[in-house]
């Protein structure tokens, strides 16, 4: 079983954001960061779910924590009806962050993946790294 555990943060939103991702495979801690100038917040949250899921060989196990229920709300159920609704929201809005979100969507398909939302700043250790380390990619554009 692989875990993951991801976070996303931007300065100002929009504005300067990171991301970070901390991968347990096989007693190996894998640690990726990466940031990028005028993002939105949500789009780190699922840059840091996707490249993170690049890293893993298909067809895992694999357990992601994420303390974005945008991220995790989204693939686990509104990403089903968006498709469904040719990417527009019950409101008949288009879907925010489209090309992020099928990104994602063809990514989890190579896995078996269960998703879990842990709440941000609550004291789960690896959470409140997996944030550090965001925010410090954050601050170094």
């Amino acid at each position: 079983m692989i875990k993951i555990y991801t976070d996303g943060s931007c300065i100002e939103n929009p504005g300067n954001g990171g991301w970070a991702a901390i991968i347990f495979k096989n007693n190996e801690k894998i640690v990726i960061t990466g940031n990028k100038k005028n993002t939105t917040n949500n789009q780190m949250e699922l840059m840091a779910a996707i490249e993170a899921l690049k890293k893993i060989p298909t067809g895992q196990e694999v357990q992601i924590y994420t303390d974005s229920k945008y991220v995790q709300m989204g693939i686990t159920q509104w990403i089903e009806k968006w498709s469904q609704n040719n990417w527009k929201t019950s409101s008949k809005q288009k879907v925010k962050n489209l090309e992020l979100w099928t990104k994602l969507n063809e990514i989890s398909k190579k896995h078996k993946i269960k998703w879990f939302w842990v709440k941000g700043h609550a004291g789960d250790p690896i959470n409140e790294k997996v944030d550090a380390l965001a925010k410090r990619a954050a601050n170094l554009i």
